[in-house]
């Protein structure tokens, strides 16, 4: 499936690991389970979040490209 991320600007979890509860689904850019990109980004396999507020955690897209374009490297 092919993805059409913006240039730049921010993700939310729910955007890069999919949410099947909502309507419409949102569907995942890296399907994987919320604990384990956590855990990912603890172990530093995954990129750090930005805090824009209390309740609000973001990802640069431009890492997320990177993530994904270092995966299809492999």
């Amino acid at each position: 499936m092919t993805y059409h991320l913006p240039e730049t600007g921010y993700l939310r979890l729910n955007q890069i690991v999919g949410n099947r509860k909502v309507n419409p689904p949102i569907p995942p850019i890296i399907p994987i389970s919320k604990a384990a990109w956590w855990a990912g980004v603890k172990a530093g396999r995954f990129p750090q979040p930005i805090k824009l507020g209390p309740n609000t955690t973001v990802w640069r897209v431009e890492d997320i490209r990177a993530l994904i374009d270092q995966a299809t490297e492999r």
